[in-house]
């Protein structure tokens, strides 16, 4: 692979203008299609096949689709073709309640102001539809718009709005949420560019050259811009959350930088010896360009690997994340050898030193180098020490969906949410839907029945008549819980009215089904649970593979898998104690904390892992790449060490910066991903790559290496290292 890397590289620099001319045609290409198919983005988190789900596809045939839709509380998106409707929620001044007859007329008066409101259809009584509070300090009110909530004229939204100032005029408190008032799916904050701009500074302190530092910065935002706008096509004709956007953005970002960084290193080093433009180029790209394209690899299997969990939305996320790191390692073993040739000799460092001098102890060992391999029992000892008390706070992980609770305060959602949660109860955020199918007739009488023992359950605060269809063949039952949608009440809620299924079907002979917030974060969490080993074991397992062909070496690979665990588990105790326990929440912007995205686990590793394993391939290649060139074991890894030690801690900063940009961008979905990725990033890097590996190869020495023969004869050869392009270039020179 060295072999058609190096020639790839000397092609790319030669026909310079043709690389970049193409890559300047794809872009086009890709966004023409993006921009005429006029895709959209949606932030829904179901699942089809599972028991909410399908509970949904049959409220829907039931009752209709904008009835499902409002019951379908685990998924925030709303149709872009049906109207919207919103919410008006009015508690009356201290003292009084919306049962006094005066404070009654004046709620009346408040609707029917909202209800004269040009835009609007209708208004629902709250007396007759009974959406008061048991004690009367609160009613709500379902407001119907004309038009779907991405279409509703300002004009609406600001005589809606007047409605809600009137209140809080008159000392009532009031908010308006749903449809178009809620929070608008943000995708770029605009944060995203604090991220570039620390990575340029982090290249211009590394490189010491604003040219050889803005090369990275863009490649990779050209490769970001073709993901993106790939993205963007695809959505025009499937759904894609909005989430998938920002992952490939943070990812193609973040490897884009880090993959032409590594490349663009040793072509620097190249040139500081003395050695032509061309042949830097083909030498880089045929040694460290190995090395991105097997790290690059790694990265799309994890990511890709999402797809075997059996969830369409993570699905989406992981393919479109392999796609934009896959488009990357392309960039950085074309494009980036093409502006090469355009910078020519200008990218040779000022103060040129030979990296390959293994006699001059004074460059080849670094006080930290020295450090860990000259101590590397204590050094484990004390790196798995810290990264154990990190890891402390995932012992109390919980899982769930996000809500309006965890929106910023800010916002219309979260104050209807919290407004809602103070007079109706918590259970009211979280309503559960039991369905009532009974293809057969009777389902009025049938609801009656269930409705009647669901409200001798535990952690039921009130259990609504049941709504029959016109029909007769469904009814819907709502059970409001006493907890919040994410509690541990409601949950435990959801399995005792399942485990009440059976005598309920026998006795109504209809058939029953869940659904709501917590119902599909419990649906989730199983599905995630049975696929979480099958993908472990396809992923971790064709990773482990590419890294035993690359290193040649049994060990290696096992010492890499047992870091990324730490690093996982420092991740995860981490991101539970700021967005879960609330540590630190005035810094990380977490206005609400709460359980983590039920996806995340199987989110993190697959993505984690990949990218811990860039680390590991760009630093233990080098080692090996001494090794293979005669150097002794201990010798090879502190050689290995210096050379790639500078680089891989610069490249994992850079990394960290684009991951924490994101977390500050608003959206109370990604932020959580991003700040987990971002922390594993760093542990990864400055801990276990940087310190633990050096004392664990530092014990192993030569056993490090160790590969049965026959399994060596039996592994293709991949020449990471170089070693077969330095013999063939020492014998004749490949062109």
């Amino acid at each position: 692979m060295a072999t058609a890397l190096y020639r790839l590289g000397r092609f790319s620099m030669r026909r310079r203008w043709y690389v970049l001319l193409t890559w300047l045609i794809v872009l086009a290409g890709v966004g023409t299609a993006a921009v005429t198919g006029g895709g959209s983005f949606s932030d829904s988190f179901s699942i089809p096949g599972t028991e909410s789900a399908k509970a949904q596809t049959v409220l829907a045939e039931r009752f209709g689709s904008q009835f499902a839709q409002e019951a379908a509380s685990s998924s925030r998106a709303g149709s872009t073709t049906t109207p919207a409707s919103a919410r008006v929620i009015l508690a009356p001044p201290t003292g009084t309640t919306v049962m006094d007859p005066a404070t009654a007329q004046a709620a009346g008066a408040f609707l029917a102001q909202a209800g004269a409101v040009d835009g609007v259809t209708g208004v629902s009584d709250p007396f007759t539809a009974r959406t008061i509070a048991p004690n009367g300090a609160a009613l709500y009110a379902d407001v119907l718009l004309a038009a779907p909530a991405a279409d509703v004229p300002a004009a609406t939204l600001t005589g809606l709005e007047a409605v809600v100032t009137a209140a809080h005029d008159a000392g009532w408190r009031a908010t308006i949420s749903g449809g178009p008032f809620d929070p608008t799916l943000k995708i770029i904050s605009g944060t995203e560019s604090v991220g570039v701009l620390a990575a340029l500074v982090v290249l211009v302190v590394t490189l010491g050259s604003l040219l050889a530092a803005g090369m990275p910065i863009v490649t990779a935002l050209l490769g970001v811009a073709i993901g993106a706008a790939g993205i963007l096509g695809v959505a025009s004709v499937t759904d894609v959350s909005s989430a998938t956007l920002a992952l490939a953005l943070m990812l193609g970002l973040a490897v884009g930088i880090d993959y032409a960084l590594f490349i663009l290193s040793r072509y620097r080093t190249l040139l500081a010896e003395g050695s032509t433009p061309i042949d830097a180029v083909g030498r880089a790209v045929g040694t460290a360009g190995s090395a991105v394209v097997f790290a690059g690899v790694t990265v799309i299997i994890a990511s890709a690997g999402l797809a075997v969990v059996g969830i369409p939305f993570l699905a989406t996320m992981g393919i479109a994340a392999a796609a934009t790191v896959a488009v990357a390692v392309l960039i950085a073993i074309t494009l980036l050898p093409a502006l090469l040739g355009f910078a020519g000799t200008r990218l040779t460092p000022r103060r040129a030193r030979a990296a390959d001098n293994e006699n001059d102890d004074a460059i080849v060992i670094s006080r930290w180098g020295r450090l860990v391999t000259s101590h590397p029992v204590m050094v484990i000892v004390a790196g798995i020490v810290v990264i154990g008390t990190l890891a402390i706070p995932t012992l109390g992980l919980r899982l769930g969906l996000p809500d309006a609770g965890q929106f910023p305060t800010s916002t219309n959602a979260r104050q209807a949410y919290d407004l809602q949660a103070a007079t109706f109860g918590p259970g009211f955020n979280g309503p559960l839907v039991v369905l009532v199918d009974s293809s057969g007739g009777g389902a009025a009488q049938a609801g009656a029945t269930v409705a009647e023992r669901l409200g001798t359950l535990a952690d039921v605060a009130f259990v609504a008549p049941p709504i029959p269809n016109k029909a007769g063949d469904a009814a819907i039952v709502t059970v409001i819980p006493t907890g919040g949608p994410n509690s541990e009440e409601t949950a435990a809620l959801v399995h005792a009215i399942r485990a009440e299924r059976a005598d309920l079907e026998h006795a109504t002979n209809a058939d029953i089904t869940v659904t709501g917030a917590a119902a599909a974060n419990i649906d989730i969490s199983a599905k995630l649970a049975s696929a979480l080993p099958v993908f472990l074991l396809l992923v971790v397992g064709l990773a482990l593979v590419l890294l035993l062909i690359a290193f040649r070496s049994i060990l290696v690979p096992v010492t890499a898998a047992i870091g990324f665990l730490l690093s996982v588990s420092a991740s995860f105790g981490a991101t539970v104690a700021v967005y879960q326990w609330g540590w630190l929440a005035g810094v990380f912007n977490v206005s609400g904390p709460g359980p983590l995205l039920s996806f995340m686990p199987v989110l993190l590793v697959g993505v984690l892992f990949g990218l811990a394993m860039d680390y590991e391939v760009f630093l233990v290649s080098r080692m090996r790449e001494d090794f293979v060139h005669g150097a002794p074991a201990r010798r090879a890894v502190i050689v290995g060490f210096e050379h790639g030690s500078r680089v891989v801690v610069a490249a994992a900063i850079i990394m960290a910066s684009v991951f924490v940009a994101f977390v500050f961008g608003g959206s109370t979905t990604i932020a959580p991903i991003a700040f987990a990725l971002g922390v594993g990033i760093l542990v990864d890097a400055l801990i276990v790559r940087m310190t633990l590996i050096p004392a664990a190869m530092t014990l192993l020495g030569s056993a490090a290496w160790w590969l049965p023969r026959w399994l060596d004869r039996a592994l293709p050869s991949v020449d990471i290292e170089g070693a077969q392009l330095s013999r063939q270039l020492a014998e004749e020179p490949v062109v």
